[in-house]
């Protein structure tokens, strides 16, 4: 089978945890390269995944002519100039969210990509979970009949820390809302297969005191109606935080407990008012290596992306939406 060859831009984090073990899996993967920021720690990467080679530096690793696709796991900040020099040598990416620090430079590097000439994927690898899909499926075969009704849950604790990226403005372009919420808005609506319509956001810091928001509660009105709510947290240590995404229609209910986060897993309380309780065992797998395989998929063989970089954009405008609408104390309607 021919394979995509990678390279991965800013290999710890994330990348060590799950996309490269995932990526090890894929059938249609090998993993060429890793850079980090400094050689001592791409070369602790290389030796640790048995990959050919390690940069310690973009440019260096995107000069490589081995590299047909890079996955860019690093800092916000840094995502849409190491995109744009991504496609300036012809590397097809696969970026974790947010695309970049607002929506409208995520647009620009769209643009610059498809002036270029490759594909731009983003990392939300929720979509491939087990009950996700099964979800996706019982909505779009009209089970649950017309969905009035969303919520999600993402939460975790992120303590003060000078070294945490995440915690600066300049450097996340927002807190937990942008790292945590972002992949419950896309959830809502992937799952029911429509767009947000209007937002109504509530951020506050209400336990600590960094520049971004550890506490966030966004409304969200569908375009097919669906009235949804996503909770997310900085501030709910990991043992007592909940990760929820359930719906509630005229025929039917989805009930998931601990289906979204890094591992496929949870449950699915399904029932319908045609069918009764619903039998939901599931087959789990590995996200990330769905993830790749997907994605390398569609460069393989010229297919559509499953994830394009314009439905991160797409979350991201929301997201702004919810911010602005705490700010000013409007709902948006986009």
């Amino acid at each position: 089978m021919k394979k995509l060859r990678w390279g991965v831009i800013g290999a710890g984090g994330i990348a060590e945890r799950r996309t490269i073990p995932g990526m090890l899996l894929a059938n249609n993967a090998e993993l060429v390269a890793v850079m980090e920021i400094t050689m001592e720690k791409a070369e602790a990467c290389r030796a640790k995944w048995g990959c050919k080679k390690a940069y310690d530096s973009e440019a260096a690793l995107l000069a490589d002519p081995e590299i047909d696709a890079v996955y860019i796991a690093s800092p916000v900040v840094l995502h849409a100039q190491q995109a744009m020099a991504a496609a300036d040598a012809g590397k097809h990416i696969l970026i974790e969210k947010p695309l970049a620090l607002t929506a409208e430079e995520g647009d620009k590097v769209i643009a610059y990509c498809a002036e270029k000439g490759v594909q731009i994927a983003a990392g939300f690898m929720m979509r491939f979970g087990t009950h996700v899909q099964a979800m996706k499926k019982a909505i779009a075969d009209g089970k649950m009949g017309k969905v009035v009704s969303g919520y999600a849950q993402f939460s975790g604790l992120s303590a003060p820390n000078e070294a945490a990226w995440r915690h600066y403005k300049a450097k996340s372009g927002g807190g937990t809302l942008m790292d945590m919420g972002v992949h419950c808005i896309d959830l809502m609506q992937y799952i029911t297969g429509s767009k947000v319509k209007q937002v109504a956001g509530f951020h506050d810091n209400l336990s600590f005191d960094y520049e971004v928001e550890d506490s966030s509660t966004v409304m969200l009105r569908l375009e097919n109606g669906c009235q949804c709510v996503v909770q997310s947290n900085f501030n709910i240590p990991y043992p007592i935080s909940k990760w929820r995404v359930s719906f509630w229609g005229e025929k039917g209910r989805l009930l998931g407990d601990e289906i979204i986060g890094q591992i496929d897993g949870g449950t699915l309380d399904a029932c319908f008012c045609d069918e009764g309780e619903q039998n939901t065992e599931a087959e789990f797998g590995n996200m990330y290596t769905r993830e790749i395989e997907s994605f390398g998929n569609s460069i393989l063989n010229n297919l559509p992306l499953e994830v394009p970089a314009s439905d991160a954009v797409q979350v991201q405008k929301v997201i702004e939406a919810a911010y602005r609408s705490n700010d000013e104390g409007i709902v948006i309607t986009l």
